[in-house]
């Protein structure tokens, strides 16, 4: 029978067992270096080539990476299709006709399972995707912490109030951005992220029919072009974010805001008189501190409530539970 001070000792024990087990979660960019040395190269060809092939694709998975951290952490819960046990995140408003590359996510995790059955986590392979998409069209790259493991849930609710709205005001961006631990700054270099891309006349036809002072008539002119007045008409039609350098990463976003040429409306409330003002500005004239502080700010978001250790699962396939 033990004795006090035996169970004391015991306790101790399973006390540091669970530091010990705690520290061994954590994430690591040479996760996979023994068991799966050549994952990252196999993401890396898999994703340049969608990206080849269509060139927005790289603005549209940085947008899913994003989307899947803002619900639940980095778990890849974005991914999940409907089922009996799971509402999926795909159709709530911020993610429905709009998130898109799924095919392209599952066509890096079939290369991969090719080579490493079952190692892989979709969550870090959507990270992956990324800094390899970022890279490739000029953007920055960074080194990604891996590790992560998939839920096997899904949250259409917390999608819905945790995702951006296109008409989201600055208090409530920042705010969203808060609670996800990231400051004004990452939030502003972040959503610089529509340097690329382009956006729905659905999110944007109130903006330039709005004959408001936040937005430059010429502008607003030019995209009423292919943006009827009337919804549904031409709802799907689209417009790059980014009107100079559309398929380029670098920082004509922040200058067009500064002209007041912001396609969505949650991108020009970042310059309208706000505490973001002089961020916009500062990343307007360097470039070069816009992209390492969106790299920064990348790997931030990707710490976000990662599921690591005996957490979550590794699915075989991205879109359901094993």
């Amino acid at each position: 029978m033990l004795t006090a001070a035996g169970r004391g000792f015991g306790a101790v024990v399973m006390l540091l067992l669970l530091i010990c087990s705690a520290c061994q979660a954590q994430l690591s960019s040479t996760f996979y270096a023994d068991t799966c040395p050549n994952a990252l190269s196999t993401i890396r060809t898999s994703i340049r080539s969608a990206i080849a092939r269509e060139r927005r694709m790289a603005a549209s998975l940085i947008r899913l990476h994003f989307h899947d951290c803002f619900v639940q952490g980095c778990d890849a819960s974005i991914l999940l299709d409907n089922s009996p046990s799971i509402t999926s995140e795909k159709f709530v408003v911020q993610n429905n006709n709009s998130a898109r590359g799924f095919e392209v996510i599952d066509q890096a995790k079939s290369a991969v399972e090719n080579i490493c059955p079952g190692v892989v986590s979709c969550a870090d392979i959507l990270a992956v995707a990324a800094r390899d998409a970022s890279e490739y069209v000029g953007g920055p790259t960074w080194t990604v912490k891996l590790g992560r493991r998939d839920s096997t849930t899904a949250s259409a609710s917390l999608a819905s109030s945790d995702l951006p709205l296109t008409s989201s005001s600055l208090q409530s961006l920042i705010g969203l951005f808060e609670r996800k631990g990231l400051s004004e700054r990452d939030m502003v270099a972040l959503l610089g992220s529509h340097t690329i891309g382009q956006a729905r006349c659905v999110t944007f036809r109130s903006r330039i029919y709005s004959n408001g002072s936040d937005i430059d008539a010429g502008f607003a002119s030019t995209r009423r072009r292919n943006c009827p007045a009337t919804s549904p008409n031409g709802n799907g039609n689209l417009a790059p974010l980014d009107l100079v350098t559309p398929n380029s990463f670098d920082n004509n976003y922040f200058k067009n805001l500064l002209q007041k040429k912001g396609l969505l409306q949650s991108d020009q409330v970042l310059f309208r008189g706000g505490s973001t003002d002089s961020i916009v500005s500062e990343y307007s004239r360097n470039p070069s501190t816009f992209k390492s502080d969106f790299a920064t700010a990348m790997i931030k978001m990707g710490d976000i409530e990662p599921l690591t250790g005996s957490a979550g699962i590794i699915r075989r396939v991205c879109s359901r539970v094993n």
